[in-house]
């Protein structure tokens, strides 16, 4: 989408103002024009009213001051420096590099949707870490299985080299693995005000849509969540506002799966977490060796009287089952693995189901409801398509049973919009429980700036934490981890630094600040236990649909004010152990409005497991209630989140879901 000659004009006029040349060649110089048109022609049309508005605001001879004070203007100014940082020309300028590895592509049989059987003993919807751990311990069952993925099946290289177009970008660009750039929107509430979001949107709330799900791009730390988060009511009470609860299970109940998850798709690590009892089995392979910046945060957690470990990864320290040990490149999250050390569902029980030929796997295909009976019995799954000739492709797929594992988001949607006679407000939601309760991770963590060049960019970058303020912290509900942050972009870089104050956001001062600060930063973070509300959710609304007629996902709710003092002890916590390192200026990171619901990566809840069905949406082990052929696998079944990434909790409940229903013996074919 070509900008007209006075609106480049403009523009490269901008660009030249916002990084001006110096040693190295300017933004207008490296193609800020070119690559705004680039962006408004493949990535963001609907951005153009924006970006004409903020040239507008600029004007012939642009005032940065009077460009930074307006909001249109800013977020131009910050999108020409983002797609500046982003391009490899100057990473040099400020001392940044990644190591060029050949790419090694884990190959999957994917089943063309005309193939598909007219029956599966079970469909597996989501092929992420909840879908695909189960999708192995159910065709390894005996049972035929299908896997339902939205996604398509990226090569390893289309993942590894977009700064700007990846899961874990701010850029607001559209990553491979989004489900559809413009055909999925949904509803994001702010605030009260809803407004229509897209995707790459942070209010969108995005997972990784594809085969792998998250654990494809994912930072993959492997945390165990600890006793007292399963009793967080019991340990705490519950504040006002909030449903704090405890878990039906303990963390006994899960130690078993915590260390066959460990296991089966290794975890790399060491040391104590002081809140949990040593592991039944060892971790499979030692920790990665110690960063730079880890040693210096190691020396300060010592000085301070701080208990610290080897940050658990989801990636290999060594070879491992059949694949390379970490290669320590530059980009691990919001990446793939260029060599496949990093596990994911794609590598592992994915591989493994489909070995054992009793697996499909279909993608690029969504399930849009579940199918009922007269009685109201689910027996099949309704799956939807583009055909690729710019029509839709429907058909339904008949099961004796199904497990949804589509993420916090979509598996409520899913049920949702399965309603039927019997449940006319949503599959599993006589007792409006679907899709309540919606959490993530608020992160809290500082960033701090030292007087000598302390990131050595050796990957994956997080590699120490401390563990201690997860719990029994005075006057705070629950805590959380703090580790030091994975190797950040040069694009993110400048995020960071200018987002916190600590550069200048554009300018000639600010591109020097850029130069001399980016190898200076270190960032500490870590996500805090939430406290859940009742009313931060997830709904339908039937008058927004998706490009397939289906109503689109409504996110709307708050964080407690509880999370906002849990994340300010926590940040405080960070700039102390920035500031003991050696860090001469630091900064925290906000909150924002408490008028959003958590949500993103870490998103779960909306479908949390429980004792009572009026107060949960399945039982213990993840049937929905009412239903004796329909579990759900995924993080939906958290009660509450654990003051760490919960990943392996979702790996570990997904295997003991799996076992427990390879125990129930299926119902005759018909």
């Amino acid at each position: 989408m070509r900008l007209s000659e006075q609106q480049r004009m403009v523009l490269e006029r901008l660009a030249e103002v916002a990084v001006p040349r110096d040693d190295f060649p300017s933004a207008a110089e490296a193609g800020a024009v070119e690559f705004i048109e680039r962006v408004l022609t493949l990535d963001r049309p609907d951005w153009r009213a924006r970006v004409e508005r903020a040239l507008e605001v600029a004007g012939p001879e642009p005032d940065l001051e009077a460009v930074l004070a307006d909001d249109d203007g800013a977020w131009l100014v910050r999108l020409v420096q983002q797609g500046y940082y982003a391009d490899p020309a100057a990473w040099a300028m400020v001392g940044w590099q990644t190591g060029d590895f050949p790419a090694v592509e884990t190959e999957l049989t994917i089943t063309p949707r005309s193939a598909l059987a007219d029956r599966y003993d079970c469909v597996v919807i989501g092929s992420g870490a909840g879908g695909g751990a189960a999708a192995q311990v159910l065709a390894e069952s005996g049972r035929s299985v299908l896997v339902v993925e939205t996604g398509r099946y990226p090569t390893t290289a289309s993942l590894t080299h977009d700064h700007l177009r990846n899961p874990r970008s701010v850029a607001g660009l559209p990553a491979v693995t989004d489900p559809d750039p413009h055909g999925r929107p949904r509803i994001a509430v702010v605030d009260g005000v809803p407004s229509q979001v897209l995707p790459p949107d942070g209010g969108w709330g995005n997972n990784a849509f594809t085969v792998g799900g998250g654990t494809r791009v994912y930072g993959a730390q492997a945390w165990r969540f600890v006793p007292r988060d399963f009793t967080m009511a019991t340990t705490y009470g519950v504040p006002e506002g909030s449903a704090l609860a405890d878990w039906p299970i303990t963390y006994d109940d899960l130690e078993p799966y915590y260390s066959l998850a460990e296991q089966r798709f290794g975890v790399s690590g060491g040391g104590t977490d002081p809140w949990h009892e040593p592991r039944s089995i060892p971790l499979p392979m030692p920790p990665l060796p110690r960063t730079g910046p880890a040693d210096r945060l190691a020396a300060a957690a010592d000085r301070l009287g701080w208990g610290i470990l080897d940050v658990p990864l989801l990636i290999n320290s060594v070879d491992y089952q059949g694949r390379a040990g970490c290669v320590r490149c530059g980009q691990c999250v919001g990446f793939a693995c260029p060599v496949e050390a990093k596990a994911g569902t794609h590598n592992t029980a994915l591989p493994a189901a489909l070995a054992t030929g009793r697996c499909t796997l279909v993608t690029e295909t969504t399930a849009e409801r579940l199918v009922t009976d007269q009685s109201g019995r689910v027996t099949g799954v309704a799956l939807v398509a583009d055909d690729g000739y710019g029509g839709i492709w429907r058909r339904t797929v008949q099961c004796a049973e199904v497990v949804v594992a589509a993420g916090a988001s979509e598996t409520p949607r899913l049920l949702l919009n399965s309603a039927h006679e019997h449940e006319p407000n949503g599959l599993g939601n006589n007792q409006d429980q679907v899709g309540r309760h919606l959490q993530a991770h608020v992160y809290a963590g500082a960033a701090g700036l030292f007087d000598d060049e302390v990131m050595d960019l050796v990957g994956p970058g997080a590699s120490i934490a401390t563990c201690d303020f997860r719990h029994g912290n005075d006057g705070i509900i629950g805590g959380g981890m703090l580790a030091n942050e994975f190797v950040p972009t040069p694009a993110a870089t400048y995020d960071y630094l200018a987002g916190a104050g600590l550069i200048p956001r554009a300018g000639a001062a600010g591109k020097a600040a850029m130069r001399r600060e980016s190898r200076r930063m270190l960032r500490v973070v870590g996500p805090i236990q939430e406290v859940s509300s009742a009313e931060s959710r997830v709904r339908v609304d039937p008058r927004v649909l998706d490009r397939f007629g289906n109503p689109v996902v409504v996110i709307s709710g708050s964080i407690h004010p509880e999370d906002v003092r849990a994340h300010g002890f926590m940040s405080a916590k960070a700039r102390q152990w920035l500031e003991e390192a050696g860090a001469v200026r630091t900064a925290v990171g906000q909150v924002g409005t408490l008028g959003r619901a958590s949500s993103g990566q870490h998103q779960a809840g909306t479908c949390r497991m429980g004792d009572d069905p009026a107060r949960s949406v399945t039982d213990p082990y993840g049937r929905v209630w009412g239903h004796d052929n329909v579990w759900i696998a995924d993080a939906s079944l958290h009660v509450t989140n654990g003051g760490v990434n919960p990943v392996l909790t979702v790996l570990a409940g997904s295997l003991r879901i799996a076992h427990h229903l390879t125990e129930i013996p299926l119902r005759p074919k018909k």
